[in-house]
């Protein structure tokens, strides 16, 4: 299939595709014309990219997933899943990070409330 229609039956741009296979994510074979051509498997690879993304992974990060994919064996499926726990600690350390921004925020807004208050009673009297 071409590009249009793997796009089509992924729900995914163009754009996207191309994207994914300069990142080395998705390969294709090329006519004599220099049109990319897809197989029905790719539909499932495009999807599994889109999870992977979804799920906050790096381009990067999903070029080191899918070894597992490609070759399964158990030592890329530890290593894949290893890899996986070292982005949910991220993760995890970044929403602890925002937990505490979205916290500092509160206590700004609580005191700026509290002077407004403090404005409010200077000007009824």
């Amino acid at each position: 299939m071409r590009i249009g229609e793997l796009a089509a039956r992924a729900g995914v741009s163009v754009r996207s595709l191309r994207y994914y296979e300069e990142q080395g994510l998705l390969t294709s074979t090329r006519s004599a014309s220099g049109q990319r051509h897809y197989t029905d498997d790719d539909v499932e690879r495009v999807t599994l990219v889109q999870r992977l993304y979804a799920a906050g992974l790096s381009s990067r990060t999903i070029a080191e997933l899918l070894p597992c994919v490609d070759a399964p064996s158990e030592d890329n499926s530890d290593a894949a899943l290893e890899r996986m726990a070292e982005e949910h600690d991220r993760l995890s350390h970044h929403i602890d990070e925002l937990i505490h921004t979205r916290d500092a925020l509160e206590r700004v807004m609580a005191t700026a409330r509290a002077y407004r208050e403090t404005l409010r009673a200077t000007a009824a009297r």
